[in-house]
């Protein structure tokens, strides 16, 4: 019933969040409601579109999740440029969660294209 679960790009957009939500715990806390609000947003959109998209009777409705994924991951990837010129993060957690998020949207790209492929 839950096959999103076994997903290796869901599984692995999971720990995109963890990683995300232990790195916004060092943001100042007056961006409580701004930049920290924001990335977490965007980071559970990337694995909640992904885990909605599975539940799709067509392919062509999956990769429209898929797609609004991939919109999230160029959220957290503009929020994180933001992040280290406002000195937020440090250059070591910003390529750690580059690597990162760069690497699962390769994934979701490669997804995307497997369905359009398919179609």
């Amino acid at each position: 019933m839950h096959k999103f679960k076994k997903l290796k790009i869901w599984q692995k957009s999971l720990l995109l969040i963890k990683d995300i939500y232990k790195l916004t715990k060092k943001f100042p806390k007056d961006e409580l409601f701004g930049l920290i609000s924001q990335l977490r947003r965007a980071v559970i959109s990337i694995n909640l579109n992904i885990a909605e998209g599975c539940a799709s009777k067509s392919d062509i409705e999956y990769r429209r999740f898929l797609i609004m994924s991939l919109k999230s991951v160029h959220e957290v990837v503009a929020i994180l440029e933001i992040s280290i010129e406002l000195e937020y993060i440090n250059k070591k957690e910003y390529d750690n969660s580059m690597n990162e998020i760069n690497e699962l949207g390769a994934m979701i790209n490669s997804l995307i294209n497997k369905l359009k492929s398919n179609s």
